[in-house]
């Protein structure tokens, strides 16, 4: 084969075969097939778009191109979610744990941040001494003897993604969804997953601004596991607002305690509620969990409990984590500088852009810009108002926590920008817009 062949005959608009999609990512990952070909391959894949076998395939020789995490000898059932990212989402601190409170094992790989604040392991890493970095052996010991696990990877998974991922950065290729589609579902895949829970974000805070094009990608994604033998479901979840109130890694674990103790924002607490109940839906293949109104009650139940804290701290102490922060929050980082921002008039809150509370919080610290940045885990925002709230003249908005009194300043005139009134009543946001799930496509 050649790879001018298999560009030509895409951008002509033709469907690539099997034989032609595994061909191109066994050589692309071997480093036989040079970049510049390829990037117009990604060109016109972009133009052109996938069929869905084509993009099945494609996700599979992407999780193939590297190592194939197999848990089948210490869980039964592996259960993962994923999120696509968003603004003050550190939900899987939350729906984790709760989700291994019912005795289902959770043997979970993630990753840094790179963007508006940190990833599941930054955010963690707050937690004094906790480690993330665990060998393979170490990972699956914890996975069996404890049901809980959450770790950076282990192996080198989806080798073909990474490579893909650096050159569709720079060539304007990030936006096709074959490719998201791909690039996601291809580590959910090589990690091990026999059901995965998708939350799909959309909105000012979120990659998929519109709810179309979340629909569309969380489709696709749920056909690719569809079609690899997995169990699927794919919640659309607002990223308009900031999820919860906490956005910045030390903030946000405090939340996630909280909120596992039965006393977290509404909004954060009903999201956690959904998705660790469609996790169980998932984990009981259609038997104990079939009904999911009846285990959104169940999940309630465990957090009022705090079943879920329990497990969290459990997990924290397993992994060298410093639990009395969780006994104690006010051992978490600190930040030096903390001030508000307060409402410069009076009436109804219209908007709080995702995304300007996310670049605010990136200014100050909290997230990385590139891969090398290091981050400060006390700095972020507290994020109070929410749309449709009430408001006079002077009331707090947000709390700004800093470590500069120059990134305080430049914070503050930045989340001003975050914030529009109205004169008449507005609604809130709904949470979620929509479920699809495996049996739907």
């Amino acid at each position: 084969m050649r790879i001018v062949d298999l560009i030509a005959k895409k951008r002509d608009g033709q469907s690539l075969s099997t034989d032609e999609i595994r061909w191109f990512i066994t050589n692309y990952t071997n480093d036989t097939i040079p970049d510049y070909q390829v990037s117009a391959l990604l060109m016109a894949i972009l133009l052109k778009g996938m069929e869905r076998e084509e993009i099945v395939t494609l996700t599979l020789a992407m999780a193939e191109s590297g190592d194939m995490l197999d848990l089948s000898d210490i869980v039964d059932y592996a259960i993962d979610k994923h999120s696509s990212g968003g603004v003050g989402d550190k939900t899987s601190l939350v729906v984790l744990p709760l989700v291994a409170s019912f005795n289902v094992p959770i043997a979970k790989m993630s990753g840094r941040g790179l963007g508006f604040s940190g990833g599941t392991l930054d955010k963690l890493e707050a937690i004094a001494g906790f480690n993330v970095n665990l060998g393979e052996s170490q990972f699956r010991h914890l996975a069996k003897e404890t049901g809980l696990v959450l770790a950076g990877q282990t192996k080198s998974l989806a080798p073909a993604d990474g490579k893909l991922y650096a050159l569709r950065d720079v060539t304007g290729t990030v936006e096709s969804l074959p490719l998201i589609a791909s690039s996601i579902m291809s580590k959910k895949l090589a990690a091990g997953a026999n059901g995965i829970v998708l939350d799909v974000k959309l909105g000012h805070g979120a990659f998929m601004k519109t709810l179309d094009s979340a629909r569309e990608l969380a489709t696709i994604m749920v056909q690719i596991g569809v079609d690899a033998g997995r169990d699927m479901v794919a919640l659309l979840s607002d990223m308009n607002q900031p999820l919860g109130v906490a956005v910045g890694n030390a903030l946000e674990v405090a939340e996630a305690v909280r909120t596992l103790q039965g006393d977290g924002p509404a909004d954060f607490h009903a999201h956690c509620v959904d998705v660790a109940a469609y996790m169980l839906q998932l984990a009981g293949q259609g038997d104990k969990w079939a009904d999911i109104e009846e285990t959104r009650n169940e999940v309630e139940v465990a957090l009022k409990s705090g079943r879920g804290f329990d497990r969290f701290r459990q997990m924290t102490e397993a992994q060298s984590g410093d639990v009395s922060q969780l006994d104690n929050l006010a051992k978490l980082p600190k930040a030096d500088i903390i001030e508000t921002v307060t409402a410069t008039q009076s009436g109804y809150i219209r908007e709080v852009l995702a995304d300007k509370v996310g670049l605010t919080s990136l200014a100050l610290g909290a997230g990385r810009a590139k891969k090398e940045d290091s981050i400060d885990f006390a700095v972020g925002i507290e994020v109070h108002a929410s749309v449709g709230d009430k408001v006079e003249t002077g009331d707090v908005l947000m709390t700004v926590h800093a470590n500069s009194a120059a990134s305080l300043k430049d914070a503050k005139k930045l989340i001003e920008t975050g914030v529009t009134y109205s004169e008449t009543q507005v609604e809130p946001l709904p949470l979620f817009y929509g479920v699809i799930e495996g049996t739907d496509v």
